[in-house]
């Protein structure tokens, strides 16, 4: 019997857990959804109160900048290697976290990306990261939003090497 490649891996690890292309790049699937529901303001509308995601992102690969308007987002590693998350903030602060379990090393379990903030997510390795994500509100798509570089560029100039670097085109 030969020897499994790790993109024979990681296909396993997409079937076993059910996983679909995310628009951002990588692999998700909701695990929960709250039954809870959130009357948001000052538009009024129901949401649930969380919803959570199993998320793969294989090396080479990236989750793009995108913006949640109005849910806050909290990353949660759970197997592979570590990733950078890179932020920017409203105001143009850029930020790298290193998401992972080497905690000694300056990696953490878990990072925290507020509403209204970019973020954008890369591996630091050569395989790849299964990772968790919750939202608090419940993610929605119609408060998800994915800039082109080009507008990125327009807002943050002084942010180009890595906006170009994780924007698709």
């Amino acid at each position: 019997m030969g020897r499994s490649t790790e993109s024979d891996r990681v296909q396993r690890i997409i079937d076993l857990l059910g996983l679909s292309s995310h628009p951002e790049g990588g692999f998700y699937r909701e695990t929960f959804r709250s039954d809870t529901m959130l009357t948001l303001a000052p538009v009024t509308r129901q949401r649930s109160a969380s919803a959570a995601i199993y998320f793969l992102l294989p090396a080479g690969e990236f989750s793009a900048f995108h913006v949640l308007h109005v849910a806050d987002e909290i990353w949660h590693h759970y197997s592979g290697d570590p990733i950078e998350i890179h932020t920017i903030a409203p105001g143009g602060d850029h930020r790298v976290e290193i998401l992972g379990d080497d905690i000694v090393e300056g990696e953490r379990p878990q990072i925290i990306v507020p509403a209204r903030t970019l973020q954008a997510a890369v591996t630091r390795g050569t395989d790849f990261a299964v990772c968790g994500c919750t939202t608090t509100p419940g993610f929605d798509f119609a408060d998800f939003e994915m800039p082109t570089c080009e507008e990125l560029l327009r807002r943050f100039p002084r942010h180009e090497d890595i906006i170009r670097r994780l924007t698709r085109t």
